[in-house]
This record gives structure tokens, sequence and C-alpha cells, in this order.
């Protein structure tokens, strides 16, 4: 996807960017000349996955503190970033947990919304002024064909009258960021900043930590034996579709649409039995618009339109 692009000049962040996808999304774009940022919880663990990448001795990588659970330093990113006078070109929000039991944040949030969601709607609006002085910046947001299991509950986001249900919880997490990468776009066409959700496919990574091996046994995932489904996507596999996004010449003036191997997915019905395809409800515009309302009312924040 990124062979014979050459991206000196260009300015990346991409979170989670020291494990699984996010780790092969930083060795295609720094490998390509990108100088790549990985905001990171642990910088001891970070700076151990990054290590053998050539950009991490080049200083073409390099990392910052940042939690997506934790507002505060979501902020103080931002504002490090943006007073350093650097255009950002490119925005890979590629971090996410995956059916954990239930948690919640500091103010109540369910944590899978809270994190895979608020969190990277809260880096957005941090980072927005570095995304506009860039006159032409992607953000590329994770979403998953996981968004098929619930559109957003917007009388119940936060599981407060309905039983907890990890895979529901996961699901409309995912349809939150396909939803915010449609409005993003909407918002940012006037700044030049365009927006794309992303399924990467099917990719055993440490997305997985929560979930039992009998589990995945059960759901097919893998044999009794570990042997992975051979369906599943190689981490390099997963992360192409986020670079095509990322990268792509044929994206020039595209944007708000949800993409999966490296090309813009089939819309189908929101009953469809099919593990491919965007549900409907995960694309809406008003859906999509609603959405932002709800999240600068749950952040406090927002970004222009």
């Amino acid at each position: 996807m990124i062979a014979g692009r050459d991206l000196r000049g260009v300015n990346a962040i991409v979170t989670g960017g020291y494990s699984g996808l996010g780790l092969e999304t930083v060795r295609a774009l720094a490998g390509a000349g990108a100088h790549v940022t990985v905001p990171v919880r642990d910088e001891v663990k970070a700076a151990a996955a990054l290590a053998s990448l050539p950009g991490a001795v080049s200083g073409t990588i390099a990392v910052d503190r940042l939690d997506l659970a934790d507002p505060d330093t979501v902020a103080a990113f931002g504002r490090r970033y943006v007073t350093s006078g650097r255009a950002l070109h490119v925005l890979v929000n590629n971090a996410a947990v995956m059916a954990n039991p239930l948690s919640r944040d500091t103010a109540g949030h369910e944590s899978q919304f809270a994190t895979n969601h608020l969190g990277h709607f809260r880096l957005v609006a941090a980072l927005w002024p570095a995304l506009v002085a860039a006159a032409g910046a992607r953000v590329v947001q994770l979403s998953s064909i996981g968004h098929r299991r619930s559109p957003v509950v917007f009388d119940d986001i936060d599981f407060q009258h309905r039983p907890y249900d990890k895979w529901a919880a996961y699901g409309q997490s995912k349809t939150a960021n396909s939803l915010f990468a449609v409005e993003l776009d909407r918002r940012g066409q006037a700044h030049g900043v365009r927006a794309f959700a992303v399924h990467p496919g099917g990719i055993m990574t440490d997305l997985q930590r929560h979930l039992p091996r009998e589990e995945q046994i059960a759901m097919g995932w893998m044999d009794e034996h570990g042997t992975l489904n051979p369906a599943f996507k190689t981490p390099a596999q997963g992360a192409a579709t986020s670079v095509w996004c990322a990268t792509a010449p044929e994206l020039a003036g595209r944007g708000g649409v949800y993409c999966e191997d490296c090309d813009i997915a089939a819309i189908v019905p929101d009953d469809a039995a099919t593990w491919t395809g965007v549900r409907q409800y995960a694309i809406d515009p008003e859906a999509a618009r609603r959405l932002w309302t709800v999240s600068e009312a749950m952040t406090g924040l927002t970004v222009p339109a």
C-alpha cells in the first residue's frame, strides 16, 4: 500500500502504535520517511517495542505521554504538540479496548465507549489546530466489523439501565468510531481535514487480552490446538487499510467513508448476516451529528464546524 511513496516532511501520530496493528502502521509510515509520534501510557514497554524500527534510531519515531482514558493527559499531549508548531498531516486513531468486564472512567462512562470513542474525540479536539495547519490532513479512525453487534444506544450509552454486555458495548463503541469519521469529515472538509473509518479485519493481537482461550475457540477464532482460523490476517495485513486511507492518492477529495481490505466497503442492510460491509446505521449522517452533540456534552469540548 505504501510502496514507492515518499513521506518525508509528513508528520503523523498513531495511537496504540507500539503493539499489533499500530506497530505495523508506524513501521510503514516511518519506513516511508514520515516523522511519527507514538502516544504511550508505558514508555518503557513502548521503547522496547519500537527499538527494532529504523526510525527509533534515526529519530523519525518519537514517543510522548498519553492515556486515552485520562482526559488530563489527552489535553496535555495536545497542548505539547500544538505549541511545538508542527502541522499534523496524518492522525491514526488506532488504540482500543475490547470485550472487557464492566468498568467506568472517572466521569462514570462505560470504559469501551470512553476509551475507543471519547478518548479519540478529545484527542482530535486537542490537536485540531495542528490538523488544520496541515492543509490536507487525514484522520484514520479504526472501527471494526464488530459494529454489527450494536448501533449507538443513545438512550443508555453507559449501560446504566440495561444489563452490561461486553460485546454490545464493544459494538456500540465501534459504531461510534465510524459515525465519528462521518461527522468529522463533514466538519473538517472546509479546513482540508478528511476522515476515514477502517475495519482492519480479524487479527490476533493484544486486543484479545480480555478473552479466555475457551471463548476464542467457541467463536471459531482458533482450534483447540491454538491454530488460528485461516481467515485471520497478520498484523501487517491488517494495518494495510489504515496505511491506504492515510496515504492513498486515489482518496484525495474523498472522506467520510468506511473502508476494508484497502477499498471502500459496500453498504449492507442493518440486519445483514455477513461479516463484511458497513451497516447503514454506522454511517448515518443524522446519527453522526447526534453522536457529535452527545460527545461534546460528555467531554465539554468542541471542534469548530
